[in-house]
């Protein structure tokens, strides 16, 4: 599969996802420095701007699917997700690093983001990936309504700190039927 765009300008109601940029650095710090929002994340200290710019923002950049969620009321930035690991082989992509500020929890934007993502991503891929964290039961539950289904898990290490990830797959026919279509 050719031309696939991983950094695509997506407008839904609630919010708007453009390319994350070098200079969205600020902005998107700033969304990202509540330590709620990292709690069931196996990098907890996300919310600390030296972890967050190492750990989080430079690998984001670089990793050319990186998307800015803006409020489209307010044009404000919220939080970021991103496309990465695509194997056009296989046809698969992961979608994750996802976060939004915790004002917007419970009101359909993470649902929205993802329905944007997936909408676009689908017309390339044929399966697309989560990873998440075993403890980070808030996104567990979140791909499940999406039709995702669990596949396996691994144990992992953030900074020495081992996690269990596990490992959800979505394919269109099981998007579409948890979204009624």
């Amino acid at each position: 599969m050719t031309g696939i765009y991983l950094q695509p300008t997506l407008t839904g109601k609630q919010i708007t996802l453009r390319p994350l940029l070098a200079e969205d650095f600020e902005a998107l710090y700033e969304a990202a420095s509540d330590p709620i929002i990292w709690a069931m994340h196996p990098d907890s200290y996300r919310y600390e701007r030296d972890i967050f710019e190492q750990r989080f923002f430079n690998s984001a950049i670089s990793s050319g699917g990186a998307l800015a969620v803006i409020d489209n009321r307010t044009a404000r930035m919220v939080g970021s997700s991103r496309y990465y690991d695509w194997n056009p082989e296989q046809g698969e992509v992961a979608i994750g690093f996802t976060f939004i500020e915790q004002a917007y929890w419970g009101k359909g934007v993470n649902t929205e983001m993802k329905a944007l993502m997936l909408n676009h991503i689908f017309e390339y891929a044929d399966r697309v990936w989560f990873h998440i964290a075993e403890e980070n039961i808030r996104s567990v539950k979140a791909v499940e309504k999406l039709g995702a289904s669990y596949s396996h898990k691994e144990n992992k290490a953030v900074e020495d700190k081992p996690f269990v990830q596990l490992y959800y797959q979505l394919t269109l026919p099981a998007y579409r039927k948890a979204c009624g279509a």
